[in-house]
């Protein structure tokens, strides 16, 4: 009996087969098991399509877990996962400067990105393969963003601890401080103001007025001169 292979391409060797030689085969099976674990491969682009492969029984660039993409492809570069019955998971890096698209059959493709990164996910269902981004539907109870951008999300709810909103203007609006409605515009002259004086923190007394101390300090106090003053000013004056 022949040996057979698995959708990796592994031998398995059958009962009685290669009697003085498995040990080569079952070496090789050890390399691909290697590399299909944590294997990474430097998978150089040109034009615009490329095939990856996988060989039964022979070390090729189909099995590597790791695909890590370079060269200068002339364009949107497809890259064919061949054959279409294998299925397989890959985790690419696309160091090119054009994108990369995988596709294995008539079912769905995933393009990456110049500079991105993606875990994809080849089903090996033959003439209708799909290939499927494993990225784009992470659910984590935890996330730590130290940079980069973070793009193509939902605006996040004020609920939430977010805005509500895609924009400043609109984010001042659905929290409550617009600009001109319900908080005034930053002034450089009434700013100028307060910063040099010291003002009242309560309300003085009917028929007080501000007064300053000629030191910055603000106050509520008496208006105008005191009675005494009133009279003798009539007097010299009439």
């Amino acid at each position: 009996m022949a040996s057979t292979y698995n959708g990796s391409g592994i031998e398995k060797i059958a009962t009685g087969e290669q009697s003085g030689s498995w040990g080569n085969t079952t070496n090789t099976n050890l390399d691909i098991i290697d590399r299909l674990v944590n294997g990474v491969g430097a998978i150089t682009l040109s034009n615009t399509t490329h095939t990856l492969t996988t060989t039964d029984g022979t070390l090729s660039d189909g099995m590597f877990k790791v695909l890590v993409l370079g060269g200068s492809p002339s364009g949107t570069n497809t890259i064919t996962i061949s054959p279409n019955d294998g299925d397989h998971i890959y985790l690419v890096k696309n160091g090119t400067n054009q994108t990369a698209t995988f596709t294995q059959g008539s079912g769905a493709n995933v393009s990456v990105l110049a500079g991105d990164s993606k875990i994809i996910f080849c089903d090996g269902a033959g003439s209708g393969a799909a290939v499927t981004d494993l990225t784009a539907d992470f659910a984590m109870s935890s996330v730590n963003i130290t940079g980069g951008v973070v793009s193509g999300i939902t605006d996040l709810a004020i609920a939430d601890g977010g805005t509500g909103a895609s924009s400043a203007s609109a984010a001042r609006t659905a929290l409550g401080v617009a600009i001109g409605s319900d908080v005034l515009a930053f002034d450089t002259n009434l700013q100028a103001f307060v910063t040099a004086l010291t003002l009242p923190t309560s309300d003085g007394s009917n028929g007080q007025a501000l007064v300053t101390n000629g030191s910055g300090t603000v106050s509520f106090g008496s208006a105008g001169i005191s009675m005494g003053k009133a009279i003798a000013a009539s007097i010299v004056f009439g």
